[in-house]
This record gives structure tokens, C-alpha cells and sequence, in this order.
């Protein structure tokens, strides 16, 4: 938590009010002090600042969030919570007017973000070549290289890695299995960008799949102590291979933290999805990379209970592969296939990774 200092906090009303600014008191509303810091001062608590700009005394709040479930467990929720703020408050007639914006360094500095419009990451560069060409390969000439599968269990052997980091945190793995849920990204958010009919997809599917799967919300939300390291977004776009089975991995999303399926099952419905469009079901070098990675996995994690995890992550994803949005080319055969996986496989008590063919029948 940072301590208010008078120093750097009065250097920040300099910078924002003016050179002539002078910081007479602060600290928590009622409590307020002239001395150089509030150390009892707690991030989340208001402040009241009381300075004098040239000959004009000024008072103001200065407001933080705390760290804690219901959306605010990452630094970056409690940015965008208090960015809107900052934009929306001026527009709402007779609010108190939102004055600036900041953020504390880790010395306890403070700065305004007030003058940003968007925000951006800037990143290194990685060279490689995108793990979906090998995929596109295997789809035009179904032979399967050594290099093919040193490469599918050094990604199985990857995850079981980043899935031995633990947290234990119940509201956290609870607040995941919502996002899988609700989150704009996820299954209702892929749901609502559907068209009101296409072809066989109708409203009514849609919504037996989204029950479905907030069932299973229900099934798995007391396995809080599968909280796991994760990438969030695990599929082959995201990786690149240079020579051999080095490769770097791109664009972690929505939290560090979450259940392992997330990952195992954002790869291995690729080697579906890429069977399916060239065969119709999952065979040939494709369904050997699929019972391969899945085989590795679960020897390196020693996680059998992510066969009873999987289904709803199952379910979003292949919402994402039979999107017409995403994927505007697919047959309609492929999409109908598509959908009566993720229909059995959410029927099912566990996902059975031998089984893949039959979860594909009627």
C-alpha cells in the first residue's frame, strides 16, 4: 500500500495546479494532517487535500480502490474502474467533478494519466513462424514428422509447467469460471455475436448451450484449489516456433490466473478443428497430435481431474471455431459438427480424450 508523503505529494499538485501550489493538510476525511506523511493511510481509503493555488485555498478527494473480489483482484481492473471515472462523472449533471487522474509509482510518486485518450502496450519483437502453419501442413499432406511431435509435447510439457504455480485465492477461480461465462470474450459475449438464425443455429441452441454450461459453473465452482498459472488464450496463433521446439508464446489474456483447462483445451480443439475441415472428423496425423498432447499433458501434470474440468472450456471455444463472424468461410457440415461436440461433450461427466470421434456423432 503507499504512503502519502508530503513531498511528492505536494510535487504532484505542483505539476497539476501549478508552481505556486502549496499543500497545507492531508490524510483520511476527519483525520486530515500537516505533518510530512499519513503512514496509517490505506490504499482505498478518500484523503482529503486542503492547498492553497497563488491566494486561493483549494480542497479536493483523493480516491483509491482496494484489492478484493467482486472485479478488483488485479491492478488492472482498478485502473479501468477509476479511468471511467474520471470520463464519465463530468457527464452526469449535478455530479462532483472528476479533476484528474493519476497513478503511484513504486516509490510511492504520484503521476496524472489525465491527458491519455487510448492506452497501448508496447512489446518485443519474437521471430518465428505461427504454430498454425504446421497445422495447415498437416491438412495438405497428412504425413507427420518427428519435429511434429516433439513440437505438440514440448507446448503439452509447457503448460503442465506453468500449471504446477498455484494460488489460493476461492474468490478469484470463482470470479474465472463467471468470466467464462459472462465476459464480453467469452461464451455469452460469442453467443450474442451470432446472427439471429443461421442455418441450423437458432437462438434456442444457443441458449441450451449457455445453460448448459453455467451448470457446469455450478459443478465446478468448489474446485477452488485448481487455481493455476495460466496464458488465458493458449491456441496456435499465439505461438511461434523458430527451429526446432524453441518457441515463445504471444498475448496472455483476461488474468494470470484460472483453470488449467482453459489452456489444455484452447490447443488441442485446433487439431480438431483443422482434422475436421479437411477430413470431417478428427484422424490422421491430426488425431495423433490430439491424443499426443492430451496423453503428455496429462502424464506431466498428473492432472487427471482436468478431463472433468474441460467441458464448458470445450464450449467456448468451439463457440469461437464455428463463429460465422470469426471463421465467415466454414461449411455448414463443419459448423453442425462442431456444435454436436460441444453439445455431447457438455452431456458428458468428463471428457474422455479417446472418445473425440464418437463425440461427434448424433
Amino acid at each position: 500500500m503507499p504512503t502519502l508523503q508530503r513531498a511528492k505529494l505536494e510535487a504532484y499538485l505542483r505539476q497539476r495546479f501549478g508552481s505556486a501550489t502549496r499543500l497545507i493538510s492531508f490524510g483520511p476525511i476527519g483525520k486530515e494532517t500537516a505533518r510530512d506523511s499519513y503512514k496509517q493511510y490505506g490504499y482505498g481509503a478518500p484523503v482529503r487535500l486542503t492547498f492553497q493555488v497563488g491566494r486561493t485555498i483549494r480542497q479536493a478527494v483523493l480516491e483509491t480502490m482496494s484489492p478484493g473480489p467482486f472485479g478488483h483482484e488485479h491492478m488492472a481492473d482498478r485502473a479501468q474502474a477509476l479511468l471511467w471515472d474520471y470520463d464519465s462523472y463530468g457527464r452526469l449533471p449535478r455530479h462532483v467533478k472528476a479533476l484528474d487522474v493519476g497513478a503511484f509509482t513504486k516509490d510511492h510518486a504520484l503521476f496524472s494519466v489525465a491527458a491519455a485518450r487510448e492506452f497501448f502496450v508496447l512489446t518485443a519483437w519474437a521471430e518465428g513462424a505461427s504454430y498454425h502453419t504446421d497445422l495447415e501442413r498437416l491438412t495438405k499432406e497428412s504425413r507427420l514428422r518427428d519435429l511434429d511431435r516433439r513440437r505438440a509435447a514440448g507446448l503439452a510439457r509447457y503448460l503442465a509447467a506453468i500449471h504446477r504455480v498455484k494460488r489460493r485465492d476461492p474468490d478469484l477461480y470463482r470470479r474465472r469460471l463467471r468470466e467464462l461465462i459472462g465476459h464480453g470474450e467469452c461464451i455469452m459475449g460469442l453467443t450474442d455475436s451470432y446472427p439471429t438464425r443461421f442455418a441450423f443455429i437458432t437462438s434456442e441452441l444457443l441458449r441450451s448451450i449457455e445453460e448448459a454450461c453455467n451448470r457446469w459453473r455450478w459443478r465446478l465452482r468448489n474446485r477452488t484449489g485448481r487455481l493455476s498459472q495460466v496464458h488465458g488464450d493458449f491456441h496456435p496463433w499465439n505461438v511461434l516456433f523458430r527451429r526446432g521446439t524453441d518457441f515463445s508464446v504471444l498475448d496472455r489474456s483476461r488474468g494470470e490466473w484460472g483453470e488449467p483447462a482453459d489452456d489444455v483445451t484452447a490447443m488441442s480443439i485446433n487439431y480438431l478443428f483443422f482434422s475436421l475441415c479437411r477430413w470431417g472428423k478428427l484422424q490422421g496425423p491430426l488425431e495423433v497430435l490430439f491424443r499426443m498432447f492430451w496423453e503428455t499433458y496429462l502424464s506431466a501434470s498428473k492432472d487427471r481431474a482436468v478431463t472433468k474440468t474441460a467441458a464448458p472450456f470445450f464450449a467456448f471455444r468451439g463457440l469461437v471455431i464455428a463463429s460465422p463472424l470469426w471463421y465467415p468461410d466454414l461449411t455448414i457440415q463443419v459448423r453442425r459438427t462442431i456444435f454436436r461436440f460441444v453439445e455431447n461433450v457438455l452431456a458428458a461427466d468428463r471428457f474422455d480424450p479417446a472418445e473425440v470421434n464418437r463425440y461427434l456423432r448424433e
